[in-house]
């Protein structure tokens, strides 16, 4: 049996924080679903192919460790998940906000299928202030955003904020 994982999110974009909660996803799993959501209630810094092909480049060097799936979705995460056959869904947690978020959040899903298991993993410390919306704040306003992204997600981002 297949043990089958879904880490959902809008990486808009992804940074080091995500990429570590995969590293350690990897060693859960048989194959790690990486869901990359349309989420039509915020308005991305990139468009929808290119935070999929963004998560596509950041995760090759996992993909000797398990194996990883980009796709993106719409819709309940839930409806998602059981569409893939993932029997948990990872999040990453840093700080209490988070948790309260979480909690409610799990709570909800657990309502929608009780078969599918939440998993948390605590950020690393290293990677606790970091959130995709600062790190797009900092680019577009001048900052230098390369201790929390990698380098080819830097270029991207700065090209995106005029800043290249």
């Amino acid at each position: 049996m297949t043990r089958i994982g879904l880490y959902p999110g809008t990486f808009d974009p992804i940074h080091n924080g995500h990429t570590d909660i995969i590293g350690r996803a990897v060693k859960l799993v048989d194959k790690l679903v990486l869901g990359v959501a349309i989420d039509t209630g915020k308005a991305p810094m990139f468009d929808l192919d290119e935070r999929v092909a963004i998560v596509e480049e950041t995760v090759a060097p996992f993909r000797g460790a398990t194996e990883i799936v980009v796709e993106p979705y719409e819709g309940l995460t839930m409806h998602f998940a059981r569409k893939i056959g993932a029997g948990i869904v990872v999040r990453g947690l840093r700080a209490v906000a988070d948790f309260e978020f979480e909690f409610a959040l799990t709570a909800m899903n657990q309502q929608l299928d009780r078969e599918i298991e939440t998993v948390f993993l605590m950020a690393d410390p290293r990677h606790l202030a970091i959130a995709s919306r600062l790190v797009k704040e900092i680019a577009l306003l001048g900052g230098d955003v390369a201790k929390f992204v990698s380098p080819s997600v830097k270029d991207r981002l700065m090209a995106k904020a005029g800043r290249d």
